[in-house]
């Protein structure tokens, strides 16, 4: 195979900000030639892409259900500044919460 997903791209403000937020969300390392690219640590399974004809292109962000719990994650992730996206409408058997970084970018919990 002669091509790999290299890299998604969050159109951002401010990348600076951005990239703190999600540096620290993801625990993400900024490439040292350019600040505006995050690595994640080597032997981090790789990003599946998942096609959807009904929802908005958005991240998924799913938690290590041995080392945390939704809630924590999302408590987390509200202490750097994402917001609950209120106005969401779930349904019944939802496993995820949306919220929204200070970026504006919206995103999903996945327990």
């Amino acid at each position: 195979m002669a091509l790999r997903l290299g890299a998604v791209i969050l159109n951002v403000p401010d990348t600076g900000p951005a990239a703190d937020f999600w540096r620290q969300a993801l625990d993400l390392t900024p490439d040292p030639d350019n600040g505006d690219f995050l690595a994640p640590a080597p032997g981090t399974p790789a990003t599946r892409v998942h096609l959807d004809s009904t929802d908005r292109t958005h991240l998924d962000l799913w938690v290590d259900k041995e080392t945390s719990t939704a809630e924590a994650e999302v408590d987390r992730l509200i202490a750097l500044g994402a917001e609950r996206v209120e106005d969401w409408t779930y349904p019944p058997d939802a496993d995820f919460v949306v919220l929204k970084a200070p970026d504006g970018t919206v995103f999903c919990v996945i327990g």
